[in-house]
C-alpha cells in the first residue's frame, strides 16, 4: 500500500538515506540530512528536481519541481510554521535558487565530460550528526555525478577535495571564492546543529520515542537437500539502531547467514530481516539474538521445528526473497549513490534556513 502511494523516486532517496554510512551509532545519536537530486531528462512523470530532508531517518520536508514548494512531511513540522511564519516561503525561495543551479550544473558537467544530450544525474548530500555522547559532532557535504564521486568538502582544511579529474576545475573555482569555505565550515559545525536541536525539540514526541521490536522466527524445510531455512523478522521498532544476529552455541554465527537490511515501515518504525540455512539436526544450537533500547533485556529466540511445511513454504520463501531483493536494491542504490556524490552548490547561513541560503544557491560548478 505504502509503495503505491510513494513514487519510486522518493523510495530510492529514502533507502539511500537510511543506509548511508554514519559516523556514530546508538539510540541517542541524532542526525539531520538533506538530499538534493536533479536529472536532465525526466520521464514517466518524475520530477526534474527533488529535495528531501530527514531527521533521524524520518522525512520531515519535501520539495519537487512539480509543486515548486517546500512542504512539511511530518505533523510536528507544523509548529515551525507557527513560530516562524516565513519559514516555508524562505526555504522555498532558497530551493528555487538551487534548482536553477542544478539545471546549469548538469549542462556544465555534460559539456565538461563531452557527453551527448540524454539522461544525466546530479546529487548533493549535506547534513550533520550528533553522537550518543552529546559531544562528538560530524558535518558532511558531498556531490556526485553520473556514477562517480565528484567532490567533497573537508572542513578541517577548509578545502574542497576533488575525487574525479574533472572535479579539479570545480575545486579550484570554489577554493578561490573569498569566504565560501569559511561559511561552509560555520554551517556544518554550528548552524546545522542549531536546526537539528530545534527539530528534535519540535518532534520530540515522535523522534525521541522508543518502541520495542516484535520478533518472530519461522522456518521451512528444503525438500531437495533436507536443509532448513529460518527467517528472524524484527518489526515495529524505533529508533532505527538495533543489534540482531544469529548465534550458535551462544557465539555470534555469520556463516550461512542470508543478507539482511533495516528498512522503514509506513508508520515511521523500522523492520529487519535475518535469514539462515542450517542442518535440521543442529537446530537446537541456534538462536536469533536481538538487542534494542526498547527491550528491557536482549531476546534470544530458539528455532522451532517447521510446522505445516507443505503450506508454509510459500510464505517463508516470500519472506526470504523479499529480504534478498530489498538488500539487492539497497546495495545497488548505495553503490550508485556512492559513485554519484557531486560537488557542492552553496553555503547555508544561520539566519536563512536549515538547508540552504540565498547567497549559496547561486554558486555553480
Amino acid at each position: 500500500m505504502a509503495l503505491r502511494c510513494c513514487p519510486f523516486w522518493l523510495l530510492v532517496l529514502v533507502l539511500v538515506t537510511l543506509q548511508d554510512k554514519e559516523s556514530c551509532f546508538g539510540a541517542s545519536s541524532h542526525s539531520m540530512k538533506y538530499f538534493y537530486t536533479g536529472i536532465s531528462e525526466p520521464s514517466q512523470g518524475l520530477p526534474q528536481f527533488v529535495v528531501v530532508g530527514y531527521v533521524d531517518g524520518q522525512v520531515f520536508s519535501y520539495y519537487d519541481s512539480h509543486s515548486r514548494r517546500m512542504q512539511p512531511r511530518a505533523s510536528w513540522m507544523e509548529k515551525v510554521g507557527k513560530e516562524d511564519p516565513q519559514y516555508w516561503e524562505r526555504n522555498t525561495r532558497n530551493i528555487h535558487g538551487f534548482e536553477e543551479a542544478f539545471r546549469i550544473d548538469l549542462e556544465i558537467l555534460r559539456n565538461r565530460y563531452n557527453q551527448s544530450e540524454g539522461l544525466h544525474t546530479l546529487q548533493w548530500m549535506i547534513g550533520c550528526e550528533l553522537c550518543a555522547d552529546g559531544m562528538t559532532k560530524e558535518g558532511f557535504a558531498m556531490h556526485g555525478y553520473e556514477g562517480r564521486t565528484f567532490i567533497t568538502f573537508d572542513k578541517e582544511t577548509l578545502t574542497w577535495v576533488a575525487l574525479d579529474p574533472q572535479a579539479q576545475i570545480t575545486q579550484r573555482k570554489w577554493d578561490a571564492i573569498p569566504g565560501l569555505n569559511q561559511r561552509w565550515k560555520a554551517y556544518l559545525e554550528e548552524t546545522c546543529f542549531e536546526w537539528l536541536g530545534k527539530y528534535l525539540s519540535y518532534g520530540k514526541e515522535t523522534l525521541l520515542r522508543t518502541e520495542p521490536p516484535g520478533v518472530t522466527v519461522r522456518g521451512k524445510t528444503e525438500m531437495e537437500d533436507g536443509m532448513e531455512t529460518h527467517v528472524c523478522r524484527v518489526d515495529g521498532f524505533f529508533p532505527r539502531e538495533i543489534d540482531a544476529f544469529w548465534t550458535r552455541d551462544g557465539e555470534v554465527w555469520l556463516q550461512d547467514t542470508l543478507h539482511k537490511s533495516v528498512a522503514p515501515n509506513a508508520d515511521g518504525t523500522f523492520h529487519y530481516w535475518l535469514g539462515i540455512q542450517i542442518d535440521p539436526k543442529e537446530r537446537g544450537r541456534y538462536r536469533c539474538h536481538v538487542e534494542h533500547d526498547g527491550l528491557p533485556e536482549p531476546l534470544d529466540l530458539a528455532l522451532e521445528e517447521p510446522t505445516n511445511s507443505k503450506s508454509n513454504p510459500g510464505i517463508i520463501i516470500g519472506c526470504v526473497v523479499a529480504a534478498l531483493v530489498l538488500v539487492g536494491v539497497v546495495a545497488g542504490i548505495l553503490v550508485f549513490f556512492k559513485r554519484r556524490q557531486d560537488g557542492y552548490r552553496s553555503t547555508p547561513t544561520s539566519d536563512k534556513g536549515s538547508n540552504s541560503s540565498d547567497q549559496g544557491s547561486n554558486q555553480t560548478i
